[in-house]
């Protein structure tokens, strides 16, 4: 909200108006909660996990695929002590080196997608590329979890239900 937009809100008697800086779309973009006629509309931030087994930059991979593995995961997120997205261990990174550290192995600067991405448009975008699973970060690049694909195909069609 803008700042004259909190001013007037305060002039009409609301006691707690705060000023968010960053804007209505970092607002929206962050996951936060929204009104108006899309506010119904399935994000992938309501189906993204947020379990997801992450690791530092400085982690052997040895001790990261055991871990990944107990966990039921076939992927970790590779992230930094602010939980900023650095990069992706996957399978084939996770069967490298043991004695490898993370940053070595990883897959630098995967595709992220913002909470507030329609479901049913990533879904289609993940379809058409083949892609089983993204990742959910703030503006700031913090992660907020993975969606797996059926999940977002699982959202869009309760989307197209809800539509008629």
């Amino acid at each position: 909200m803008s700042p004259r937009a909190a001013w007037r809100l305060e002039g009409l008697g609301f006691g707690e108006v705060y000023d968010y800086v960053p804007g209505k779309a970092d607002w929206s973009a962050s996951g936060l909660p929204t009104e108006g006629t899309l506010a119904s509309v399935p994000k992938i931030g309501d189906g993204a996990r947020t379990d997801v087994p992450t690791c530092s930059p400085r982690e052997k991979v040895e001790a990261v695929r055991e871990r990944v593995r107990e966990a039921g995961w076939d992927r970790c997120v590779v992230v930094n002590e602010d939980r900023v997205v650095l990069g992706l261990l996957r399978e084939k990174e996770l069967a490298s080196d043991p004695q490898t550290k993370a940053e070595d192995a990883m897959r630098n600067g995967p595709a992220t997608f913002r909470p507030d991405e329609p479901a049913a448009k990533i879904a289609q975008r993940m379809g058409r590329r083949g892609v089983s699973a993204a990742l959910v970060t703030t503006p700031d690049g913090k992660l907020v979890g993975l969606l797996r694909r059926d999940e977002a195909e699982r959202l869009a069609e309760l989307a197209a239900s809800e539509r008629g």
